[in-house]
């Protein structure tokens, strides 16, 4: 077990995919250039070849439908989209074509595509390089969905993604890339759909997505200085996403306070609230409460950047709210 950075633990992860299985392979824009991945897929193409790390055109349509038929051929392919905002240029191979096949032909055939997408934020790059589009994607039947928020997740979701028989899209953060943790030598496959709980408590239970679980610890550190008992729930994987361990620890704490790095409305934290609405109804001590981007593009400037994102003080003032805060008061 040694410390890597996120960014690391995903270039380790590709690595060892790629020494271990001839069927997988890289393509996408910037792959011999570094820098554009952020360092997490430094040195890739000297290490394997430009054959197996395919530099594409700028055509993000073309270059995920080429991916979707190279894994209806057997092949496992992993395509890059440098920016999630211009993955929506490829949402028809996605949506029409990766996620129905398997439905279309009775199971007979698999699409066992990685649409590796990555979310930037923040640095002044404005409404069309920020934007966090997970949830569009955690609607769409025959897609799952991973959202890593360590760097062991980093990589063992990434292994599962691509052994995995389905298209999966794994979404990484940029804000995450330079996050430290313990990550295991081995080529290791994290469970898809399963949550993992990084603080237990008695409270109010926490859950985070992405970049805001990491804001969720931070949130319940800062709690506890407080004398309040947070449960903080990585969630990991949106599709599927841990409803068993978000219902048990909601039933023990009756409260709920879920924290998403995307905008608010019709977002990951609504379909989460809804749920523990519908299903742990009898149980909640206070109404659900939801931290997420406001629905508005992200801005340009610093000082407005600042006004716009969330972070573990956001998570903080929401759980005091919901402790404050009773069922009847609310109906009442």
């Amino acid at each position: 077990m040694r410390r890597l950075s996120y960014a690391q633990a995903i270039r380790e992860a590709h690595a060892q995919l790629l020494h271990s299985d001839p069927r997988v392979f890289l393509m996408g824009q910037g792959l011999w250039s570094p820098w554009y991945a952020g360092g997490s897929l430094k040195g890739i193409d000297k290490e394997f070849g430009k054959n197996r790390i395919v530099d594409t055109p700028l055509s993000e349509n073309a270059t995920t439908g080429a991916a979707v038929g190279a894994a209806l051929m057997g092949m496992r392919p992993i395509v890059f989209h440098a920016r999630m905002d211009f993955m929506l240029l490829a949402v028809d191979p996605i949506v029409n074509q990766a996620a129905n096949w398997a439905y279309l032909f009775s199971g007979k055939v698999s699409v066992p595509v990685v649409i590796r997408a990555v979310i930037n934020r923040g640095g002044n790059q404005g409404a069309q390089h920020s934007q966090a589009l997970h949830a569009i994607f955690m609607h769409v039947p025959g897609l799952k969905v991973v959202m890593p928020g360590t760097p062991s997740d980093a990589k063992g979701l990434l292994i599962a993604a691509v052994n995995d028989e389905n298209p999966v899209l794994y979404i990484d953060d940029r804000w995450l890339y330079s996050d430290v943790g313990n990550v295991s030598e081995k080529c290791f496959a994290a469970a898809i759909g399963k949550a993992a709980k990084r603080r237990a408590g008695s409270d109010v239970t926490i859950v985070g997505i992405s970049y805001m679980a990491r804001e969720a610890v931070e949130a319940g550190e800062q709690l506890a200085a407080e004398g309040i008992d947070a449960e903080v729930i990585d969630l990991r994987s949106l599709k599927p996403w841990d409803k068993e361990m978000v219902l048990e620890s909601v039933r023990k704490t009756g409260r709920l306070v879920v924290a998403d790095p995307g905008w608010l409305t019709c977002g990951a934290s609504a379909e989460i609230a809804a749920t523990i609405c519908s299903e742990a109804f009898d149980f909640l001590k206070a109404p659900v409460a939801r931290v997420a981007l406001p629905d508005a593009p992200a801005p340009m400037s610093s000082s407005q950047e600042k006004a716009y994102y969330v972070g573990a003080g956001h998570i903080v003032a929401a759980a005091r709210k919901v402790l404050a805060k009773r069922v009847n008061e609310a109906i009442a």
